[in-house]
């Protein structure tokens, strides 16, 4: 469960990014972000992963208290989280097969771990036949569907996928977004930062509508209306 309680984001005096935002996300929840460039989404997304700490207010992971927690917790909390990206954030001097490895080297994981779960997970999201390829060797949606792959492979609870269509073309889109919805079947919280009107709309999910660091709407089978 991750929890916002009167949370305000203040970069520098008279820049307020975020103001009195409250809000809880349960486990197993798919939850889209909305709102025009500069309404906060990404500042939440990184409160979130506590690459940010709130100004005023508290945020919780499954009742930790972020604030409070130490650099090594909030590893631990992040091991825990799979993030997607718009830019795909790859490799690409290393195969398929090795961006998907490197995630579980850096983690200290053994070679029979890693000779287990990669496979695995490349299977989970179509990209096996293309094991031996380097990133440039792949379209726009292969690229994003091994970023999954590498947010995937340390069994996360949690994806958060920020603006992870925003370099792809409708089809590849629609494939990136089903995938979501599958691991959110699964039992994952998805949490959805993203400008695309029509993908929030076929997912009928819940949205959290943000302007001007304020939640302007928080609906349980939201549209994006903005």
């Amino acid at each position: 469960m991750i929890k916002f309680d009167n949370v305000t984001k203040i970069y520098q005096p008279g820049t307020i990014v975020l103001q009195n935002i409250s809000f809880e996300i349960k486990d197993g929840e798919f939850v889209s972000i909305v709102g025009k460039s500069g309404a906060g989404k990404t500042t939440l997304v990184h409160l979130i992963l506590g690459l940010e700490i709130p100004t005023y207010g508290e945020i919780y992971f499954d009742g930790l208290n972020l604030n409070d927690a130490s650099p090594a917790k909030i590893q631990e909390i992040r091991r825990r989280i799979g993030g997607i990206y718009q830019d795909y954030k790859l490799l690409p001097k290393k195969t398929v097969y090795e961006n998907v490895a490197y995630i579980l080297q850096v983690e200290g994981k053994n070679n029979e771990e890693i000779k287990r779960e990669v496979p695995k997970v490349l299977e989970t999201i179509g990209l096996k036949d293309k094991i031996d390829n380097f990133p440039d060797q792949l379209s726009g949606g292969e690229q994003q569907r091994l970023a999954v792959a590498r947010a995937l492979i340390n069994h996360p609870d949690t994806i958060i996928a920020d603006e992870p269509t925003g370099n792809l073309d409708p089809y590849n889109s629609y494939e990136v977004i089903s995938l979501l919805q599958k691991l959110n079947q699964t039992g994952k919280t998805v949490i959805l930062s993203t400008h695309d009107r029509e993908i929030v709309n076929k997912l009928g999910k819940r949205v959290i509508t943000l302007e001007g660091g304020k939640i302007l709407r928080d609906e349980a089978a939201g549209r994006f209306i903005i």
